[in-house]
Order: structure tokens, then sequence, then C-alpha cells
């Protein structure tokens, strides 16, 4: 019996040492580091002047869709073609489409040539629509440096005829001071400027003719 007691007694320190030594195993670990995500903005203002033409007409601005592939807010690079690459801890604030939704309608209210600008969902009965598509924004690491890409498309609409005014392609392409996540995303703004420029004078220009 005495004999028994001493192994119960020698096993339970063995325990008690192995977990002693386990513990001490596990403070020396150290957390493995997860790097902090990193959110980014279209914010670009497009710095137009007052166009000379006026036009008595309400123009209502369609929620911009995108292409599969370009509908979240992941970052899109490549490094070849025709294969689409997410960035692992860089994100967009926003879907693309939904970023540019708010700037597209504060660049054609500045250029001050419609009677009023609303978004297409508003109850206000509108003369003209804008539909637009964002068929890419992707950075292009293929090139040194890399290169962000700019893709968009837009269609005016006659709502009263239902009838297409007009329709154009805008492509663009800025060269990254960069070759990272952030370096694109500063093309990307300095790009859209332009963009947002070239888009008011086609809706202002193009319902010329309504």
């Amino acid at each position: 019996m005495i004999i028994y007691r001493q192994k119960y007694l020698c096993w339970q320190a063995l325990k008690t040492l192995a977990y002693a030594i386990l513990l001490t195993g596990c403070t020396g670990l150290q957390a493995p580091k997860v790097e902090t995500p990193h959110i980014y903005m279209l914010d670009a203002r497009a710095s137009i002047d007052k166009q000379q033409i006026k036009r008595d007409l309400v123009l209502a601005v369609s929620m911009p869709r995108a292409r599969p592939g370009f509908d979240s807010p992941q970052m899109v690079y490549l490094r070849q073609p025709h294969e689409l690459n997410y960035f692992a801890v860089n994100r967009w604030a926003d879907t693309p489409a939904r970023m540019l939704d708010s700037l597209i309608v504060q660049t054609l209210e500045q250029s001050m040539s419609f009677r009023a600008v609303v978004h297409a969902t508003s109850m206000v009965p509108a003369n003209v629509r804008l539909d637009t598509e964002l068929i890419r924004l992707q950075q292009d690491f293929s090139t040194q440096p890399s290169k962000v890409q700019l893709t968009l498309r837009a269609q005016l609409i006659d709502v009263t005829d239902k009838r297409v005014l007009a329709v154009k392609v805008f492509d663009d392409t800025e060269n990254a001071a960069s070759d990272d996540a952030y370096g694109g995303v500063v093309a990307a703004n300095q790009m859209l400027k332009r963009v947002l420029n070239q888009l008011a004078d086609f809706c202002v220009n193009e319902s010329v003719s309504h």
C-alpha cells in the first residue's frame, strides 16, 4: 500500500512538472502578428470652371454599376493580362462605384449648368438621366513604374422620349509614384479628377441637343 502511494505521489509530481514546463514554453511563444488593414478613399475633387452653357434641365444621376471583379471594396491589381488579383490588407472604404456616385453628383452640381442635379431614386421629375458603368479600376504591375487604369462608360438618356442622347467611354491611365497600394490610390485620385471633368463636359454638351 505504501509503495502504491509513493508511485501515485511520484506520478502526480511528474504531471505537475510537465504542466509547468508546458506553461513556461507557452509564455515564451509570441502571438502571430496581424497586419492592420489599410482603408482608402476615392475622394478626388474636380476643379472645373463654371460652364458657359446653361440648361433649364433636371439631370438625374443613376448609381454607377460595376463590371464583375470590380464590384467589391477589394483593390484590384494585375501581374499579367487577364488575371485579377486583390491586395490582402489594402481595401477601399466602399465599392468604387458607390464612391463614384457622390463624386459625379458633386461635379455636375459644381458645373452650375443644370437647374438641378438629383439622384435617380429621387422623386423629383428629371429631363435627362446619366447612367454610368465602371468597366475597370486596377493597378497594373506588369510595367515599371506600375500604372493605374480607369475605364468608365457613360450614357445620357432623354427621360421623356426614352431615347439615348449620347454614349461615351472614358479611358485614362496614370503612373503610380510608388509601386504599392498607396501609390495606386494617389494615382487613381489624380486620374479621377480628369475623368470627372471630362464627364461633366460630356453631360453639359450632349444635353444641348435635348
